[in-house]
């Protein structure tokens, strides 16, 4: 792994995983944060763009990346809940679950889902993770409340009230997400033996990505 990502472009040469180089995640935009630092997020920005975009700090975001992982693998798959209300976040999400063993939700969060064994949608879970604060803050509050863990990715304009371990990456991009999930599903494997370090991932980054509906359409001409 590079010790240093201030090359715009990434080395080609340069191995993030056996199947993936550091030229190429680096194009996912994974790092590229927003115009917006908050105090929560300032440690894990590593520089700031003459256009004003924050970048994070790829090394952090690949160690918080393998840890969370780590964390995840200790727990039974089917009580670590994953959720999103960003429609780029979709795929990644049913991806990585499907991979892992982990409960998708991916719709509109309902009160009581972590809550109220009496409702139909309740979910027993003993973690959560969620692909932003901000959209999925319902969801966060609930967990919280009931002394649930909570794991985020967070860019920098983000705030982390209620999370208690932070993934520092770009959550708004249909790629930046796709390698995200793609690399977690790739830790949790890892961590917990289902997968060695050298061995291929069955799916790719590609296949993590949310397609557009005009990408959906072009396919099936």
């Amino acid at each position: 792994m590079s010790k240093d990502f201030d090359d715009e472009e990434g080395s080609a040469e340069r191995l993030i995983t056996s199947q993936l180089s550091e030229k190429t995640l680096v194009s996912t935009g994974i790092r590229i944060g927003t115009t917006v630092k908050t105090k929560y997020m300032a440690g894990y920005v590593s520089k700031t763009r003459n256009d004003g975009l924050h970048i994070i700090d790829m090394n952090k975001a690949l160690s918080r990346i393998d840890t969370v992982g780590k964390f995840i693998s200790r727990f039974q798959p089917s009580h670590v809940v994953v959720y999103t209300s960003r429609d780029f976040g979709l795929t990644p999400v049913e991806k990585f679950c499907e991979l892992t063993g982990c409960k998708p939700l991916t719709k509109r969060f309902m009160p009581g889902t972590f809550t109220n064994p009496q409702l139909p949608y309740y979910t027993d879970t003993d973690l959560l993770l969620v692909v932003d604060p901000a959209l999925d803050r319902q969801a966060i509050v609930e967990a919280s409340s009931i002394g649930v863990p909570v794991v985020a990715v967070a860019d920098t304009d983000n705030t982390t009230d209620d999370v208690d371990v932070v993934i520092p990456a770009n959550n708004r991009g249909r790629r930046a997400l796709a390698a995200l999930f793609w690399l977690l599903a790739r830790a949790v494997l890892i961590h917990s033996s289902a997968l060695s370090a050298d061995q291929p991932m069955k799916y790719t980054i590609d296949d993590f990505e949310t397609k557009l509906i005009e990408e959906e359409g072009e396919a099936a001409e």
